[in-house]
């Protein structure tokens, strides 16, 4: 299924790519890449966290059995050299590569990938890459402790491994992300992991300052000839735009995620708007709620709160117009986004009418949970209180730090909570977040649960016709529009800006600031030596 993204990208931005096919590029320097989204990383273990701030470092760590090809636009396979498929779509037998070293010096072998796989699936620790692992047959059952291994995972041979999956999907968009890493089985359960983690990626650990940054080394062992090109990997930890706005002017930094305020200096100052790259993304922001909490287990109410905010003078004077209206989960560059569909306009009469007819006609007190994010959290928050004020719905701000919002989310730990969620590029493996087979803690934030919703899926799941299973995806993404188990806020537009000295940054990922380090080089002119 073809990724379709909407790229704009600016200035030098187009030229940065341009160039870095026009010259050799060249061997050594340093990158120093930040990760702008939040004060900490949650943890070295990749496999724990879900956070986009955490995948930054661990791209470069670490590798999947597939990686995001930025250029076609999908998942193409990388520790495999070959996927055979049969029994009617859902065998896939992996010839695995056999040049592909641990950052410890092993081979690594289909033990890995299964022990790996199997991992992830133990649901005493609740791992949010098990989202994409219950796609294998026997994955559930580990999960829910009635088996020890995943039942459709096999070992032919060293490098060979035979997967059974449980839908007729293309499993790259199921294991392209980090967090379905490849640990070495021998080395991946010991506590020291932890603290120095091995990879197969193509820099290994160095040292990890907590707050501050990781060092990554090029792996002289990576398995694709003459990568990577740089020497070393620097990932600061820049929460504030303000100071990654400092940092890049005076050229500490090669690379720098923009915020609001500054995606409008930087596109009116002469000297910087030819650095901006900016894309459409996979990301939904969103406040989502808590059925639990019985104001919010009414459909009418999730609806009242979709018509009392004005989104889109939110999106235009805080966010700056660095975002798209969402309409339902999808977001724009989803195969499955429907362009018919509307955003819920803004009308605090229904939303009165709405909360009249639920029982809830003088209103209703919550607890709103939000971290501090300029694009999608406490001005955001501020922002809507008066406007849900204005139908009689009161909310009290809850503020945490980025990496204790996403513990909350997971855990279901609140009323509600603002938070901005990968929602592609699969929009069968987005939308199974609300499938109510899936745990909360994987992705089923809201544990929401809708029979109809289910069937849909699952249909969508055993389709074998593209235009058949995209129909039935518009349809239950047209479903949750209605449900409305959260406030529908934007879908994001990254904005990176980047010093000319740094080449191969590629246009399209799924994340703006995932890139590819071992395709990225800089060339002389760099400060970095």
């Amino acid at each position: 299924m073809m990724f379709r993204m909407i790229a704009v990208v600016a200035g030098m931005g187009l030229a940065l790519a341009a160039t870095a096919e026009a010259e050799t590029p060249r061997k050594g320097g340093t990158i120093r890449m930040t990760a702008p989204y939040g004060s900490s990383f949650t943890s070295l273990d990749i496999h724990t966290t879900q956070r986009a701030q955490d995948e930054i470092y661990a791209k470069a760590l670490h590798r999947s059995l597939y990686i995001w090809d930025s250029a076609q636009g999908k998942p193409v396979l990388e520790l495999a050299k070959e996927d055979v498929v049969s029994g009617g779509g859902l065998v896939h037998t992996f010839k695995l590569r056999d040049d592909a070293y641990f950052h410890n010096g092993r081979k690594m072998t289909a033990d890995d990938v299964i022990w790996s796989y199997n991992r992830i699936m133990d649901g005493s620790k609740a791992y949010p890459g098990a989202r994409f692992v219950r796609v294998i047959e026997g994955a559930a059952a580990v999960e829910k402790g009635q088996a020890k291994e995943i039942s459709g995972l096999k070992k032919i041979d060293d490098f060979t491994i035979e997967m059974k999956l449980t839908d007729k999907v293309d499993p790259g968009f199921y294991f392209f992300t980090a967090l379905t890493s490849i640990y070495p089985a021998d080395e991946g359960a010991k506590e020291s992991f932890i603290q120095k983690p091995i990879g197969l990626g193509p820099f290994k650990f160095v040292e990890h300052v907590p707050g501050s940054r990781i060092v990554l080394e090029r792996w002289d062992r990576f398995y694709k000839p003459g990568k990577p090109y740089a020497d070393k990997v620097i990932v600061s930890i820049m929460a504030e735009a303000a100071a990654r706005d400092v940092a890049f002017r005076n050229k500490e930094i090669d690379t720098s995620v923009l915020g609001p305020a500054q995606y409008v200096a930087y596109q009116s100052d002469a000297n910087l708007k030819g650095t901006i790259v900016d894309v459409a993304e996979v990301f939904t922001r969103y406040m989502g709620m808590n059925t639990a909490f019985k104001p919010f287990a009414d459909k009418r109410v999730r609806q009242a709160i979709n018509y009392a905010i004005d989104t889109d003078l939110i999106i235009n004077k805080l966010v700056k117009g660095k975002a798209y209206r969402a309409t339902s989960w999808l977001p724009l560059t989803s195969p499955a986004y429907d362009k018919s569909m509307k955003p819920y306009p803004y009308d605090p009469a229904k939303a009165k009418q709405l909360l009249t007819e639920a029982g809830y006609a003088s209103g209703f007190e919550f607890e709103w949970t939000t971290s501090q994010n300029e694009s999608w959290g406490l001005p955001i928050v501020s922002a809507v209180i008066p406007m849900l004020d204005k139908v009689g719905i009161k909310a009290k701000v809850k503020q945490v730090e980025t990496a204790v919002l996403a513990e909350v989310v997971r855990t279901g730990d609140y009323q509600a909570f603002i938070y901005s969620q990968q929602s592609g590029p699969d929009p069968l493996a987005a939308l199974k977040c609300f499938h109510s087979s899936t745990p909360q803690p994987a992705c089923n934030y809201m544990n929401f649960k809708n029979a109809e919703f289910d069937k849909i899926l699952d249909e969508a799941g055993q389709a074998d016709d593209a235009a058949k299973r995209t129909q039935l995806l518009q349809k239950a993404n047209a479903l949750l529009y209605d449900e409305a188990p959260v406030w529908f806020f934007n879908y994001n537009k990254a904005v990176m800006a980047v010093q000319p000295w740094l080449h191969g940054i590629q246009q399209n990922p799924t994340e703006l600031t995932h890139q590819n380090v071992e395709e990225l080089w800089v060339d002389e002119t760099s400060p970095a030596k």
